[in-house]
C-alpha cells in the first residue's frame, strides 16, 4: 500500500507502522500529520520505559521501516543503534530512510527475533514496538533478550493484551478466529498480563514498568475508519479484525499495554 500512490497513507505509515499514542486523546485531529506525530509519540513512550540515555547500544527488533531507530539517532547521541527485522523488504526501505547523524552508529540487520544473530551482552536495550505478537514463541525471544543485553540491560515492549479471561477469549477465537492469521499478519494476542509476569520472572527479568495506554490509543481507530476505502476494500479479514481489535478495546477486555524490565 505504501507503494501504491497513496499519500495519505505515505504521511501517516511511512515512518511508523503501529499504532498512535495521545497524551490528550480527546484532542485528536484525525488527519495524517496528526498520526503520524501520535505513532512517533508512541515509540516514544515505549523506549522512554526502557530509560534509553545518550552513549547506549539499542537493539529495536521487529523494526520495520526503521522509525524508532531513526527517532532514537535524532534524539541521542554517542548512540549505537541496530534494527533487526525478518522482512528484507522494509530493510531495503529502512536503509533508504535512516542515516546515521555523525555523533551515532547504526545499521539494519536480517534476523529472527527467538534466534539473535547477536553476542551475549551485546546492548543495554532491546526495543520491541508492537510487534511481539508476530514472533512464534515470546519465551524464546525473553531468553534472546535476556542473553544478548547486558547486566542491568533493559527489555521494553508494547503489545494488545486481554484480561484474565480465558474462556470468553477463547470463545471469540472460535467464533472469529480472530487470533489467527490475518491481514495484519500471523498474530497471537492471547498472552495476558498474569502471563508476562510470570514469563519475566522465569526468565530472569526484574519488572519496571506495567503500563496500561489503552486510552492514549483509540483515536487510532478512528483515523484508520478514515482510510478504510483505500486499505480494507478488498479486505474483509481487515474490517472484522479492524473492528474486533477496537471493540474489545473500548470494552475493556484488550488493553494497549507498555512493559519493560531489567536484567537481574
Amino acid at each position: 500500500m505504501l507503494d501504491n500512490g497513496h499519500p495519505e497513507i505515505d504521511l501517516a505509515f511511512g515512518r511508523h507502522v503501529h499504532w498512535g499514542y495521545w497524551p490528550n486523546p480527546e484532542k485528536a485531529l484525525n488527519t495524517p500529520e496528526d498520526f503520524r506525530k501520535a505513532a512517533e509519540q508512541l515509540t516514544y513512550e515505549v523506549y522512554s520505559a526502557a530509560n534509553v540515555k545518550d552513549g547506549q547500544s539499542v537493539l529495536d527488533v521487529g523494526c520495520g521501516f526503521g522509525g524508532t531507530i531513526a527517532s532514537l539517532n535524532e534524539q541521542f547521541s554517542q548512540m549505537n543503534l541496530v534494527g533487526l527485522n525478518i522482512d528484507e523488504r522494509q530493510l531495503i526501505q529502512a536503509r533508504k530512510k535512516v542515516v546515521a547523524r555523525d555523533v551515532n552508529t547504526l545499521r539494519f540487520e536480517q534476523g529472527n527475533a527467538c534466534a539473535l544473530p547477536f553476542a551475549d551482552e551485546s546492548f543495554d536495550v532491546v526495543l520491541a514496538v508492537e510487534c511481539i505478537f508476530h514472533f512464534p514463541d515470546r519465551r524464546q525471544f525473553f531468553e534472546e533478550a535476556f542473553r544478548v543485553l547486558k547486566p542491568g540491560g533493559h527489555l521494553a515492549l508494547c503489545d494488545f493484551v486481554p484480561i484474565d479471561l480465558s474462556i470468553l477469549f477463547m470463545w471469540f477465537n472460535s467464533k472469529f478466529n480472530f487470533f489467527k492469521s490475518s491481514f495484519y499478519g500471523d498474530f497471537d494476542m492471547r498472552y495476558t498480563t498474569s502471563r508476562y509476569r510470570q514469563l519475566a520472572a522465569e526468565t530472569g527479568f526484574a519488572p519496571l514498568v506495567e503500563r496500561n495506554i489503552t486510552a492514549n490509543t483509540l483515536p487510532t481507530y478512528k483515523f484508520l475508519w478514515t482510510l478504510a476505502q483505500t486499505w480494507m476494500s478488498n479486505s474483509p479479514a481487515a474490517f472484522v479484525q479492524t473492528f474486533n481489535t477496537e471493540w474489545l478495546s473500548r470494552l475493556g477486555l484488550l488493553n494497549y499495554m507498555i512493559f519493560s524490565y531489567t536484567k537481574k
